[in-house]
């Protein structure tokens, strides 16, 4: 167990590493690129201060436990929700791109659903841990009625993929706590062919499959970033252009310091580098996985397991998009992607999971 600890810790901290370096390298490019009138190491001193502040509220996560954080996750649900509503009041809430998704605070913002498709498996775990018999569909039906209001916050800022991202981890946990499949299966089955057989009768729809198959027909349009992300993690070959060589990230891939950011690091350090990017993240997931397998209680186990599941299936989108096997979702790659909510969220997630290997640890003295 102390042994998975320390080369899970291991593996985030080469991942935040790398990830700044490449922040610094992407961002500064568009600053000279474009002549912006701000400093060079703007966004690597903000995604500095929100990993020194993230190591200060994962310090504080460690101090509560993981089974505090678990019995308090109702509450934290509650503020993250109200957090969700205030993204839409103009003045405190930020537009950006057609989406209400931030709060301003300052030169800074905060992004609530980061935080929240965390503490919604949390505070499922929660509810389930608290009951002496099996979950019937009644008492599901009231929990997910519960959790229905924050998905739909997060669904009309919009913000699809990280509903897509929640709602995934809630099948993992029905699959995990033994909810009866005729419960969720069935009805999911359901609205899977109805919500598929409605899709395929709107243009829109078709345009988005023919985009996502071809985006090369939409260049000038949503073809363009997946069609310059291909170039970018394509030209890099083997070995890669070299650091700082990237020619995509001068203002032809836009976002190439958030979403796109590990096209750029293809580009500059070719198959070899994408490798040990994904080697660190299976990584993350084999000795999380090995947390979650020795741990002390069912609770623990499914915190564990859920939490790094959603870390490893975030990285399996974000790239999966770059390379073009999956439509663009606006997913970013926890831990070396720039976002601060992202990086804030992560860091309290490590360290719940390190929390209960610490605890199986003293468990078996």
């Amino acid at each position: 167990m102390k042994r998975s600890s320390l080369f899970l810790l291991i593996s985030v901290i080469i991942l935040v590493v790398i990830g700044l370096s490449m922040v610094f390298n992407t961002s500064s490019a568009e600053v000279l690129d474009r002549s912006l009138e701000k400093s060079l190491y703007h966004a690597l001193i903000k995604q500095v201060l929100y990993a020194v502040l993230g190591t200060v509220l994962a310090g504080v996560v460690w101090f509560l436990g993981y089974r505090e954080i678990l019995r308090l996750s109702g509450h934290f649900l509650i503020a993250g929700t109200a957090l969700l509503v205030l993204v839409f009041i103009p003045g405190i809430g930020q537009h950006i791109n057609g989406a209400h998704r931030w709060l301003g605070i300052g030169s800074y913002s905060l992004q609530p659903s980061e935080f929240v498709k965390y503490l919604i498996p949390l505070y499922f775990i929660h509810a389930i841990s608290l009951r002496v018999s099996p979950l019937d569909f009644k008492s599901l039906v009231k929990l997910l009625l519960k959790l229905a209001v924050p998905i739909g916050l997060i669904l009309i800022e919009p913000d699809n993929g990280t509903v897509a991202v929640i709602l995934t981890s809630l099948l993992v946990l029905f699959v995990l706590t033994k909810v009866r499949w005729v419960y969720w299966g069935l009805p999911l089955l359901v609205l899977t062919l109805l919500g598929g057989a409605v899709a395929f009768q709107m243009p829109h729809v078709h345009d988005r499959i023919r985009i996502y198959l071809h985006p090369e027909l939409d260049l000038q349009g949503k073809g363009h970033q997946p069609h310059q992300a291909k170039i970018a993690a394509g030209s890099g070959g083997v070995f890669g252009r070299g650091l700082g060589e990237s020619m995509q990230k001068l203002d032809y891939l836009p976002a190439a310091h958030s979403d796109y950011i590990a096209a750029i690091f293809g580009e500059e350090f070719g198959f070899v580098g994408i490798l040990l990017l994904v080697s660190l993240y299976m990584g993350i997931g084999y000795f999380g996985f090995s947390i979650a397998a020795q741990a002390s209680t069912l609770a623990a186990f499914y915190t564990a397991a859920v939490l790094t599941f959603l870390i490893c299936f975030q990285a399996f989108l974000n790239l999966g998009v770059v390379s073009g096997l999956l439509p663009s979702k606006g997913i970013n790659l926890p831990f070396f992607s720039q976002g601060g909510s992202s990086l804030l969220a992560n860091f309290m997630v490590i360290c719940i999971i390190l929390n209960i290997a610490r605890e199986q640890k003293y468990a078996k003295i």
